[in-house]
């Protein structure tokens, strides 16, 4: 297969509207993050521990995920200069690696979904065993 200048700039509208759905859920784990501190100062509650764990995690993987989707975008360009200096077997091979970089990021991305489910489940378990007690309270 043949690869010509344009074929690695083919990636660079999805990868950046892939850093921006990136930049987007760091954004969105940050005012999170500052909500729940405020919150865990008032109220100690033993769940928002487990919600800020969950959330170092994620913030550590959106930053590994934009750092992997960065260099996927830094290969596409570095395999767009070598096909247009004439090396188009390593212009070939650096596109094939920013390929799989762009595979990791968003595997990444699939595994910091899992993650958030969790987050979601420590807040439903913790809104149903406070649903019990009011109950358990009012019998």
């Amino acid at each position: 297969m043949e690869i010509t200048l344009t074929t690695p700039a083919l990636l660079f509208p999805a990868l950046s509207l892939l850093l921006l759905a990136y930049t987007n859920r760091f954004l969105a784990l940050v005012n999170i993050v500052r909500t729940l501190k405020t919150q865990y100062k008032t109220t100690h509650s033993p769940h928002l521990i487990q919600q800020i764990h969950n959330l170092r995690r994620r913030v550590e993987m959106v930053r590994n995920m934009q750092a992997v989707g960065v260099g996927s975008m830094l290969g596409c360009v570095l395999a767009m200069f070598l096909i247009y200096a004439g090396f188009n077997s390593a212009g070939a091979v650096v596109f094939g690696g920013s390929l799989l970089a762009l595979l990791v990021s968003l595997g990444m991305s699939l595994y910091e979904i899992q993650i958030s489910v969790v987050a979601l489940q420590i807040e439903l378990n913790d809104l149903e065993e406070n649903e019990e007690q009011r109950l358990a309270h009012q019998a």
